[in-house]
């Protein structure tokens, strides 16, 4: 979690100040949390995922968002690093309520509360269908569907990921594509190999 404000605000106010606001923060329950930057390897990470996503879905109904929409999640307000929405929400530009999708890029700093607070929140979402915590120093990939009564399942280097919300299937090497991390270069090496 990152810094945290002193003084409790309503929801209006945050939204208000989101506005104005040099960093982004996230909201929970009236208190308000700055948001720390993100590395290299975070970054390509939630590209990647909303690029894939948004070239699997053109046609249809579902826009791909990234960190700079946020997400209504009961008494909270965060900015997930990509989501999906396939159907009008709500008449806000600057937030949605109803993803399907929801994906996270786990760092040191911000697991703990992507696994546990985050993920609590979103499943009680009525739209969310799916809830994706990437690891980026490491190639797995956790993947909550609610078809599944939110157990986890595990995708690796060399496996495909199946949306079945949105009816697309996404290469984990694709999500990883340009992430440096050593299961990523032993991973190409090792393809290297066989060719």
């Amino acid at each position: 979690m990152n810094l945290k404000y002193a003084e409790k605000i309503t929801e209006a106010g945050y939204l208000q100040g989101e506005l104005l606001a040099d960093t982004k923060h996230e909201y929970i329950d009236g208190e308000v949390y700055a948001m720390a930057g993100a590395s290299e390897n975070h970054n390509l990470l939630a590209l990647n995922m909303a690029g894939e996503l948004r070239s699997k879905l053109k046609g249809t109904p579902c826009r791909t968002f990234m960190s700079d929409m946020k997400v209504k999640a009961w008494e909270a307000f965060f900015y997930p690093d990509v989501m999906v929405v396939c159907e009008r929400d709500n008449e806000n530009e600057y937030y949605k309520n109803s993803p399907v999708i929801v994906v996270e890029v786990l760092s040191k700093t911000t697991r703990k509360f992507d696994q546990t607070v985050k993920r609590l929140r979103y499943q009680a979402l009525p739209s969310l269908e799916e809830y994706v915590l990437i690891e980026q120093d490491r190639g797995e990939i956790v993947v909550f569907r609610r078809k599944d009564g939110w157990q986890s399942s595990y995708y690796y280097l060399g496996d495909e990921i199946s949306f079945y919300s949105v009816n697309v299937v996404v290469a984990v090497e694709d999500i990883y594509y340009q992430v440096n991390n050593e299961d990523v270069l032993q991973f190409l090496q090792q393809k290297q190999q066989v060719v």
